[in-house]
């Protein structure tokens, strides 16, 4: 990665520079057994789109607030670096009554409706699927996002030292959410070519780290699993060999 990068945003696209074909994000659901694979070009793209659609249709602005009521999965990182690239400030578990917009799982729609703003939904099921009936009072993200521009570029460049994310109580900057995982990479002996297998989730800075910004910083790749602890040990060594994980988060 670039030195000169200040921001998650900056951090993904030094990696599609680099290499964009290599695996970013591979998501598995231990409930439904869903597994899937993102590479950086195609992470980066859906990330283009959502905030083409942040942005455009939803009409967001940077240093507005999104309450982000999503677990970790690949859309919730998707959903981070579309923020990050827009300038809107994402408040992960974020109260809906006071934020400007909402993106919501099928378990928080009632919550997510305190929202006065714009609200977003996402089924949350395999290959981005849509709900069978739409959510009242939201948009279904599976059926808004496809058809957005492939290319973003913010309206105002996106300050690094500005609000950018809110997790566990605590607000960071974009240039301190790049500084902190640059500094956990580093504690974990992350490089180019790491791949972190992480079941924490994404609730507290150290989940978001592990399943996402510490390897993104350091040229690596997540392996990012929501109910983990459905599966038996014989399970997770599998998985390790069969991902080449070389670091493991729990």
């Amino acid at each position: 990665m670039n030195a000169s990068d200040r921001t998650p945003a900056d951090l993904l696209r030094s990696a599609l520079a680099a290499d964009p074909g290599r695996p970013l994000v591979t998501f598995y659901d231990d409930a439904t057994g869903e597994r899937v694979e993102l590479s950086v070009a195609t992470f980066a793209n859906w990330v283009a789109k959502t905030a083409n659609l942040l942005q455009g249709d939803l009409g967001a602005e940077p240093g507005d607030r999104l309450a982000l009521l999503l677990p970790g999965h690949w859309q919730s990182a998707v959903w981070l670096l579309a923020c990050a690239s827009v300038g809107v400030v994402a408040e992960v578990g974020g109260d809906p009554a006071g934020a400007d917009l909402v993106v919501s799982g099928p378990d928080t729609l009632e919550e997510a409706a305190a929202c006065s703003g714009e609200r977003v939904a996402l089924a949350l099921r395999p290959l981005g699927g849509r709900f069978p009936q739409p959510p009242a009072g939201f948009a279904d993200y599976a059926v808004e996002v496809p058809g957005q521009g492939d290319r973003f570029a913010p309206f105002v460049p996106v300050d690094a030292e500005g609000p950018g994310l809110v997790v566990g109580g605590e607000e960071l900057s974009y240039a301190a959410i790049v500084g902190r995982a640059r500094e956990d990479a580093a504690r974990l002996g992350l490089g180019p070519g790491s791949r972190v297998l992480s079941g924490l989730g994404y609730a507290t800075w150290e989940g978001l780290s592990a399943g996402l910004f510490a390897a993104l910083a350091a040229g690596g790749s997540v392996v990012l699993c929501r109910h983990l602890d459905r599966l038996p040990a014989e399970g997770l060594a599998q998985r390790t060999e069969a991902e080449r994980v070389t670091h493991t988060v729990r």
